[in-house]
């Protein structure tokens, strides 16, 4: 009884809070695989869907979207402890409405803040929160017990990788250290730069089967983006792909998954969503 009278209270105040962001952190096991390529042009079409998105470059000394936009920052996340600024303040606004915080080269040290400035980044992201739909984490490349933290903390994640052997392994580790951690934990799987429909199915099926078979644990294909010379016309016009030519293999295959995200078609059940910055500050206090 005390139960039940216990879930209606909670239900009642979730829905008293205003709605915050949902959090996805964009993984890959290995550099050079595009995961910022996918992270921009996939918050892109989520803004152009009218999702109010957020992302954070966490590529630490990349500075990736930076690049990828064609744009110089003011601020990076570093500053926030720096010059005493707020998250507002460090915004950056690019293409379609779309808002990104930079990463800098000392973004290392942001993974180790002492406690007091810890406060401070939870109290500015849960204020922020509450303002987007999404907010996407660039994570870099591999995995480290820091940025481990965030990927764990975030609603969901996104794994990029290739058809290529080496990426596939190291796809696969990043995944096994991941499940090692949070086996509840829900990722998705793109594969990028596919020679071929049937490569991109072929590689996803062989990941999802080394998966199931040797960690118990079920991937969520979300797409296949194909090579696309568009692609990479576009980096070096730091214009994102997707609004350097909207009809490209690639950007139609982006929103085509930012549609079947969108439209929930992806076979996924999610649990009651747990707050980013509760389960940050309780994974950060176990390290």
């Amino acid at each position: 009884m005390y139960d039940q009278a216990q879930q209606l209270r909670d239900r009642l105040m979730a829905k008293q809070q205003p709605p915050r962001a949902k959090t996805i952190a964009v993984i890959s096991g290995k550099g050079g695989v595009g995961k910022s390529n996918f992270a921009l042009n996939f918050a892109l079409a989520l803004a152009k869907r009218q999702q109010r998105v957020l992302v954070f470059d966490l590529d630490i000394g990349m500075g990736n979207i930076d690049i990828l936009t064609g744009s110089s920052a003011k601020y990076n996340l570093t500053d926030l402890f720096k010059s005493g600024l707020s998250m507002k303040d460090l915004f950056t606004h690019g293409p379609e409405a779309l808002t990104y915080i930079a990463g800098g080269s000392g973004l290392s040290d942001f993974f180790e803040l002492d406690d007091e400035r810890f406060e401070y980044f939870l109290s500015q992201f849960d204020q922020i929160a509450k303002a987007y739909d999404y907010i996407i984490f660039d994570m870099g490349a591999g995995i480290s017990q820091n940025s481990l933290s965030f990927i764990l903390a975030a609603e969901e994640a996104i794994l990029i990788t290739t058809h290529e052997p080496t990426s596939m392994t190291d796809a696969y580790a990043i995944l096994k250290h991941i499940y090692r951690m949070e086996k509840g934990i829900k990722i998705y799987t793109v594969i990028n730069r596919a020679n071929s429909q049937q490569a991109g199915r072929v590689a996803m099926e062989r990941l999802q089967k080394v998966v199931q078979q040797f960690l118990t644990r079920k991937l969520y294909p979300m797409g296949i983006l194909p090579d696309d010379q568009q692609v990479m016309k576009a980096v070096a016009r730091q214009v994102p792909f997707l609004l350097h030519n909207q009809h490209s293999p690639a950007s139609k295959a982006v929103q085509h998954i930012t549609d079947q995200y969108l439209e929930d078609k992806l076979d996924i059940t999610r649990p009651p969503a747990t707050s980013f910055v509760t389960k940050l500050k309780r994974l950060v206090t176990e390290r």
